[in-house]
């Protein structure tokens, strides 16, 4: 580590943790290049959490395995909505909310795994070794949430940081290909976890990220033991087993103290674990509640027909029968997610109703001879949205409506019905077992030797000579670890009486900088192909599209026109069903207007809608031609294409970065190497200008959606795929009545 980066390392730090990694040096617990890898690991962390808590919104980069290949999507974990989303191209594929994380596996190199309850685990990629820090460091903010959550709390903003419970330094076993040795560790024990901290290794790359494996007691498949040795114990996973040491030092030089402190480690991991095996399971149900039709019409009924009995026998037997008619919660359709906000006019559930006495005197007022019908249970836009909203200027009594058709079609029976029920190889080989048998597979189709590697990274393009995308990608995945760089750089025979996989290995670790070549490589390659992709399909052409269709929806006066007659009409049968009137509703209750059915039963309330606007404004049934971007809406969403541009922008800015250090500042440079930065400095400028140009038009897309939610009473927060949906779905159901009611 040289002195200017051992300066900023130690800037980073407190005195109070200077002193306490100098105290570990005077008493030989570590040696003077531990205790500066123990202070760049600090520095990491303490980086790590002022930069995480800066945000609530986090995109990544990761390779999701699927149909036998690595495929490149971004990894969203967002804390506003506790959600953690998968997108691809702008399309969010999968979301899981935070209730669903049960555990973070890290593996080998920069994959880890994602476990959840109740469905399959995401074997994921990180695109480097710091990604997948701060990942598993979010990640288990995650889950410690979970089981710190009180009912109260509604969200958490931010990825609260985690205390430390107990910390030391560890020796932990590591099988060489020789050998068994012992590497130090820094441990440190916090709710649901054990981060270890490899501080042991004598690294010639300084540059290199600290080691860091995560052991996650979250899974309730972890076990911690006592070994036959006073000093040792192990710790149990599904997929590994660790056995530790505790090492003697000045301190611990006698083997009561060192069986202590084994003790306490073995007692407090064992704590650890039985907690989270206790802990329970997120409840079901709490991902929102969508109606079927069939839903909707048994919640209808037997409401209605209480408030039937409640004006012929009163209060007390009102009560009564509102509790025997109660019946178990109606559960939401797999998948759901929930509403943006809370329903307010009426409770979705079959258990749940109106309670009897406040509703008393507005149920008496109506006559018994009063025709009512089935109340319409839309999603009322909360009171504080209305005055900024279009709502606020809405006058549903300028709305003629025929009575009568409503009425006769939507009234209440008299009689209510309730609904019924790899070859070995003799050669000795020094990379890990597994890794070298994956490697040679891969070598095998590698028409290059391995002298002749380090001259390929210096060419860009593929049809120049350069390495093909697969060789890239594949480099990178056996990139030489600290621990094999120790050990092949310690070899001094010759590297033609190697393995050839051994031989490759030699010359990786030969080759500075060779990761940050790689990723630079990879990064300038999938730049173009990512803008290339993304172009004419997910962002220039989509965020476009976005932008028309927030412009169409904010000037559209015959959508509102139509949104005011849905109202006057759901206003009337609501105050014939003794509910209250509502000031406006929101746009997801256009996907209900066709579960509601009249006396005809296929002839619902869209169909109702469409012969009042017939029958007063025919002109008011071509709305959907200002609406003409909203009609085939596709599933990219507004937050994936804001995922997918701010992912860009990191991309461009690693290659940007890697080009600073790789590029030499002193040493003259080949002709070779100079065309190379040549090239590179030319692709930097031509994406910056594009990116610049998408940036632009992407905060133009999310401050008109914002006016749109705005303009509608919706919450900040909605997703523009279910807002679009909404709209999109109502006017192709609405084109459907129009052929039903006039053919």
């Amino acid at each position: 580590m040289d002195n200017s980066r051992t300066q900023d390392t130690f800037s980073q730090l407190s005195q109070e943790k200077i002193l306490k990694i100098m105290n570990m040096v005077k008493n030989k617990e570590v040696s003077i290049e531990e205790a500066l890898h123990l202070m760049q690991k600090e520095a990491y962390a303490e980086k790590d959490s002022q930069d995480l808590l800066t945000g609530s919104q986090f995109n990544f980069i990761i390779y999701k395995y699927k149909h036998y290949r690595w495929q490149k999507r971004i990894l969203q974990i967002d804390f506003n909505t506790r959600t953690i989303f998968n997108i691809e191209k702008g399309i969010i594929k999968k979301q899981f909310p935070f209730s669903q994380v049960k555990a973070c596996e890290d593996t080998e190199r920069r994959r880890f795994s994602i476990v959840f309850h109740g469905r399959q685990d995401y074997e994921l990629e990180a695109v480097s070794l710091d990604d997948k820090r701060k990942i598993t460091y979010l990640l288990s903010r995650v889950i410690q949430s979970n089981s710190c959550k009180r009912p109260a709390e509604s969200s958490f903003y931010r990825p609260a940081e985690c205390d430390v419970i107990h910390e030391g330094l560890l020796d932990l076993q590591q099988n060489a290909c020789t050998c068994t040795e012992w590497v130090k560790y820094l441990v440190q024990l916090r709710e649901g976890e054990l981060a270890l901290y490899c501080i042991g290794l004598g690294r010639k790359n300084n540059t290199a990220d600290p080691v860091t494996t995560t052991i996650n007691l979250t899974g309730g498949n972890v076990s911690v033991s006592k070994e036959n040795r006073c000093s040792t114990f192990s710790i149990q996973t599904k997929e590994h087993n660790y056995l530790f040491r505790i090492p003697f030092t000045v301190q611990n030089n006698r083997m009561e103290d060192v069986s202590k402190l084994q003790n306490e480690w073995v007692t407090l991991i064992e704590r650890n674990c039985q907690l989270r095996k206790g802990a329970l399971l997120p409840q079901e149900g709490s991902q929102g509640c969508t109606f079927s039709e069939a839903d909707y019409e048994d919640l209808t009924v037997p409401l209605n027909e209480q408030k039937e009995e409640v004006l012929h026998f009163g209060a007390t037997s009102a009560t009564a029968s509102l509790n025997k008619s109660s019946s178990p919660q109606t559960k939401p359709a797999e998948g759901e997610s929930a509403p943006a906000s809370p329903p307010l006019p009426l409770p979705r559930s079959k258990a749940e109703v109106p309670p009897a006495p406040p509703a008393l005197p507005q149920l008496c007022s109506l006559s018994p001879l009063t025709k009512r019908t089935k109340a319409f249970h839309w999603d009322v836009v909360p009171c504080d949205k209305i005055q900024k909203s279009v709502w606020a200027s809405c006058d549903p009594c300028k709305k003629r409506i025929d009575v009568s058709r409503l009425c006769d079609q939507f009234q209440l029976q008299e009689i209510a019905v309730f609904s019924g029920n790899e070859p070995s190889v003799n050669q000795h080989i020094m990379l890990d077992r597994k890794v070298a048998h994956n490697f040679n597979i891969f070598l095998k189709s590698f028409r290059i030797k391995p002298s002749e590697l380090e001259e390929k990274l210096y060419i860009i393009h593929e049809e120049n000579g350069g390495l093909t995308d697969e060789q890239i990608t594949a480099l990178r995945r056996y990139m030489p670890t600290p621990k094999d760089a120790e050990r092949y750089q310690s070899f001094k025979g010759s590297s033609s009486e190697l393995h050839v996989v051994d031989q490759f290995m030699l010359e990786m670790c030969k080759i500075p900088h060779l990761g940050v070549r790689l990723d630079l490589l990879l990064a300038i390659r999938e730049l173009p192909v990512s803008m290339r992709d993304l172009e004419p399909i997910c962002v220039f052409q989509l965020i476009n599209q976005k932008i028309h269709a927030s412009k169409q929806l904010l000037s559209s006066q015959k959508f509102v026109a139509v949104l005011e007659y849905i109202l006057a009409i759901g206003n009337h049968l609501n105050e014939k069903a003794g509910k209250e009137k509502a000031k406006g509703f929101r746009l997801s209750s256009l996907t209900k207007l066709p579960l509601l059915r009249g006396k005809e039963k296929t002839f619902t309330l869209l169909h109702a809608l469409v012969e009042q606007i017939f029958l007063h404004e025919p002109d008011l049934a071509k709305f959907s031609e200002e609406l003409t971007e909203l009609e085939a809406v596709p599933d990219a969403s507004m937050k994936g294409l804001s995922a997918e541009v701010d992912v860009l922008k990191k991309e461009l800015e690693d290659v940007i970065q890697c080009r600073r250090l790789i590029k030499p500042k002193t040493i003259k440079v080949t002709s070779q190497e100079s065309q190379f930065y040549k090239d590179l400095k030319d692709l930097i400028q031509k994406y910056e200008g594009d990116l610049s140009q998408l940036s632009k038009r992407c905060d133009e897309m999310k401050k008109l959606y914002s006016n749109v939610l705005v303009k509608f009473g919706e919450p900040q927060d909605l997703n523009s795929q279910e807002l679009f949906g909404w709209v999109s779905s109502f006017i192709s159901e609405f084109r459907k009545a129009c052929a039903e009611v006039m053919p």
